[in-house]
């Protein structure tokens, strides 16, 4: 049903229902009607929803996701003459994401301002950082170009996976006056960070000393100013290889000036 599609839609990104309502203009018991599928869209509503969900028109009244293609690095890309293939990401690199996940949220998820958006900053960062000061992928997710900053594509799906093992749950809390999500840990799980390099773990606790303690709103204005994230289309992929040309405002990497 298409108004379960908006919810899921709605949940997977971290919207609340009064921030949704007001961009449609409507009241949020109108909004929740919507959601329930006791009121009927209006066709600009519709194109609305489609806007800030960032899909298309038509995929959003088919109720179906886009199938993305994005660019891989130098050493992975196919030959010149080849055909169009379509990349997906190897299981390895989500199990390292989910132990990444893990230790994200073993040594700053029970900071007030860890939320779901706030995660979706710290991956974008540890990847496309890791991308510039190593030229490897630590990740190597896919990250989309939404109005509020970077999303990594298949965050919902792996979350509900985890949930469904019993690694993790999901819960709804305030910071300030803002709903958020958050992501509390199995206390019974053992932390496994096997599939991390010395190196990315030096990483990525760098990144969390530094980024861990500001809020979502400064987040998604740091991520505004990544030359990445400014030279991606609306709801297109982010390409890697963009951090190479970054400003100082978020380069990571020293770089020979004879160079």
């Amino acid at each position: 049903m298409i108004s379960d599609f908006i919810r899921n839609q709605r949940t997977s990104k971290g919207y609340t229902q009064a921030w949704v309502a007001d961009q449609l203009d409507v009241s949020r018991p109108t909004y929740i009607q919507i959601e329930q599928g006791k009121r009927d869209l209006l066709l600009s509503e519709a194109q609305h929803l489609a806007k800030i969900f960032d899909l298309s028109f038509e995929n959003f009244v088919s109720e179906q996701l886009p199938q993305y293609q994005y660019k891989v690095t130098p050493n992975l890309a196919k030959p010149p003459d080849s055909p169009d293939i379509r990349i997906s990401i190897p299981e390895s690199k989500l199990a390292k994401f989910r132990q990444v996940l893990l230790y994200i949220l073993h040594q700053v998820g029970g900071k007030p301002n860890v939320g779901m958006t706030v995660i979706y900053k710290l991956l974008y960062f540890i990847d496309f950082d890791y991308y510039e000061r190593y030229e490897e992928q630590l990740m190597g997710l896919v990250y989309l170009k939404n109005h509020q900053g970077p999303t990594p594509q298949l965050f919902a799906r792996e979350i509900k996976k985890m949930e469904i093992e019993g690694q993790l749950e999901t819960i709804k809390s305030k910071y300030y006056k803002y709903d958020q999500k958050k992501f509390l840990i199995n206390p019974d799980l053992k932390q496994d960070i096997s599939l991390l390099s010395g190196q990315e773990l030096q990483h990525i606790d760098w990144e969390l000393g530094r980024l861990a303690d500001q809020s979502a709103r400064e987040l998604s204005l740091l991520s505004h100013k990544d030359v990445p994230w400014i030279t991606s289309d609306d709801r297109g992929v982010i390409d890697y290889e963009a951090v190479f040309y970054r400003t100082e405002d978020t380069s990571v990497r020293e770089y020979d000036s004879a160079n």
